[in-house]
């Protein structure tokens, strides 16, 4: 799996460069080893596997435990990369199924996993 400090970083910058949260990604994440690169994206992709599991229980988007996942989300991407406020959130969940990339990636948790975690990130940026 590439790593999102390589794959994606000319891209990143063009889309985001000028704002706050990419500015914090590049402050938090410069010290960044190749293993810490490595736990971060696993970590990521470790909660689309749970929301995988979420999805196949037969659970809805706006269960609760759905609804703990894309908390448990939004932390994570908080804690190793950029404060994801709503808005950022509701953001990510729509680039997951828009951008084949992204789609495709967390689809290898389960086929139909990206929809699932978008529409779970919709149900719980919708409650807030």
């Amino acid at each position: 799996m590439k790593t999102i400090e390589k794959s994606y970083s000319k891209e990143s910058f063009e889309r985001w460069g000028d704002t706050s949260a990419y500015r914090e990604l590049e402050q938090k994440t410069k010290n960044y080893t190749k293993e810490k690169w490595s736990e971060a994206n696993d970590g990521v992709m470790a909660i689309f596997a749970d929301f995988a599991v979420c999805k196949e229980s037969d659970a809805e988007a706006d269960s609760n435990e759905a609804q703990a996942l894309v908390a448990k989300l939004q932390t994570h991407i908080t804690d190793n990369y950029y404060t994801c406020t709503d808005e950022i959130l509701a953001g990510l969940g729509k680039m997951y199924v828009a951008d084949e990339r992204f789609k495709e990636n967390i689809d290898k948790c389960g086929e139909g996993t990206a929809e699932f975690v978008s529409d779970a990130i919709t149900a719980y940026t919708k409650k807030i």
